[in-house]
C-alpha cells in the first residue's frame, strides 16, 4: 500500500480509494485492501492528517450490509450512484432509515452507528472520516447489543 502523488491516469475508485488530506491534497491509495494489515499501513501513512483526512471510495454490492460501523472523527457522506439503498442509523438508540435513489445522498453524523442495505445491485460512493472507525457484526437490529465485541480499526 502506498499513497501516490500526482497520478495522471484514470483511477478506479472501486479498487483504488483516494485519500483527501491536509493542504487540499488528493492521493490515490495504490495496493489498498480491506484487511487489517493494509488498513494499519494506510492509517499510519495518513496519521498526520488526523481527523481532517477523508477516504473516497466506491462500493458495488447487493443485499443487506453485514456490519455496523461508526466514524467518531467526522461525518460520512454516502451517495447512491445506481440502484436503491437504505442507510440505517442508530443515533442514541433511536433507529433512523434514509432511502436513497441514484443521485441522492445522506450524511451519517460523526459517531452514529450505521449500516447500508442495497435493494438488488447497487453502487454507492462514500467520503469517510476514517480515523478511529469501529465495526460491529450485524447480527441484531442495534449495534449497541454488541458493545463488548471490539471491531477492527479502519482508516
Amino acid at each position: 500500500m502506498r499513497l501516490v502523488n500526482h497520478e495522471r491516469n484514470a483511477i478506479d475508485l472501486r479498487t483504488t480509494p483516494v485519500h483527501l488530506g491536509l493542504g487540499s491534497r488528493a492521493k490515490p491509495v495504490e495496493g489498498f485492501a480491506w484487511d487489517p494489515e493494509v488498513l494499519q499501513a494506510y492509517s499510519a501513512a495518513v496519521a498526520a492528517d488526523g481527523a481532517e483526512g477523508r477516504m473516497v471510495t466506491i462500493f458495488d454490492g447487493e443485499g443487506p450490509g453485514d456490519h455496523w460501523e461508526r466514524h467518531p472523527s467526522g461525518d460520512e457522506l454516502v451517495v447512491c450512484l445506481s440502484g436503491s439503498v437504505t442507510v440505517i442509523r442508530d443515533v442514541d438508540g433511536v433507529p433512523d432509515r434514509v432511502a436513497l435513489r441514484p443521485g441522492e445522498a445522506t450524511v451519517n453524523p460523526a459517531g452514529a452507528w450505521h449500516a447500508v442495505d442495497m435493494a438488488g445491485r447497487a453502487t454507492i460512493l462514500t467520503i469517510t472520516a476514517g480515523l478511529g472507525t469501529d465495526h460491529r457484526p450485524r447480527t441484531s437490529a442495534h449495534p449497541a447489543e454488541h458493545i463488548d465485541t471490539p471491531g477492527p480499526q479502519a482508516p
